[in-house]
């Protein structure tokens, strides 16, 4: 009698544990999708601050609320350990963004190989229309001297029916992916029939990530580099970040 009194007591106190974990999910989501229906939110879990919750968003960004839902934080939290700060948003984002990138098919992006032996890799939200990136391009043969694969995505930066989004969805449209960006960068014309491509999608999916301007490089964990750097300083980063 004893035992199933104290299994019971066991089992009552599960739920009760299971109930109170699930309140702060329910009552966040139900606070966010309030204020935007279609938010992307992916996870809800507590955070490494003790009574906030960490809201991941499809696409890497992350949000901080309250277990009530009734206040939500959009920041960065810090640990300090030993004098030395660690940006723990910024970890979390870049390993969200680094999962949504290398999901994505090779056969989706303009994929530039490394030279020999693949040592790391890089993914470029491009525009052909624009002069940084067209800069960048320049030095893509020196990357993949130095063992770094380059991947890219589009980003017509001026958004759809423009000319960056016409000659990009040429690009992702042309039987030679490779040979069509380099003649775009070139400011060579190139002609391709109308095909499905993932040009639109990419642009959003770039908006979802943070992209606000190219050329946007990302690294394998997911660390964005905002803007041109030359070939040494991108190809130190992204060994270090494989």
């Amino acid at each position: 009698m004893r035992l199933s009194r104290l299994l019971a007591g066991v089992a009552a106190g599960l739920v009760s544990t299971l109930a109170l974990a699930a309140e702060p999910n329910q009552a966040i989501r139900s606070t966010l999708q309030s204020l935007q229906p279609d938010l992307p939110i992916e996870s809800i879990s507590a955070s490494p601050l003790q009574g906030v919750y960490q809201v991941q968003l499809k696409g890497g960004r992350v949000l901080y609320a309250s277990a009530d839902g009734q206040f939500v934080v959009q920041g960065n939290i810090y640990q300090v350990k030993d004098g030395k700060p660690t940006n723990l948003t910024e970890e979390a984002e870049s390993a969200g963004v680094a999962k949504t990138i290398n999901a994505i098919p090779a056969s989706d992006m303009v994929v530039f190989p490394a030279k020999g032996e693949t040592k790391a890799h890089i993914t470029v939200f491009t525009d052909t229309t624009c002069p940084y990136c067209q800069k960048l391009h320049a030095e893509v043969p020196e990357l993949n001297k130095r063992g770094i694969e380059v991947r890219y995505l589009a980003f017509p930066r001026q958004g759809p029916n423009s000319t960056g989004d016409q000659q990009l969805q040429a690009v992702w449209c042309s039987k030679d992916r490779q040979a069509a960006m380099t003649d775009m960068f070139h400011e060579k014309d190139v002609k391709a029939a109308k095909c499905d491509n993932p040009v639109n999608k990419q642009l959003e999916l770039g908006q979802m990530v943070g992209v606000q301007g190219t050329p946007a490089i990302i690294l394998a964990n997911g660390q964005m580099l905002p803007g041109y750097q030359p070939a040494g300083q991108i190809a130190k980063l992204a060994l270090q970040a494989k």
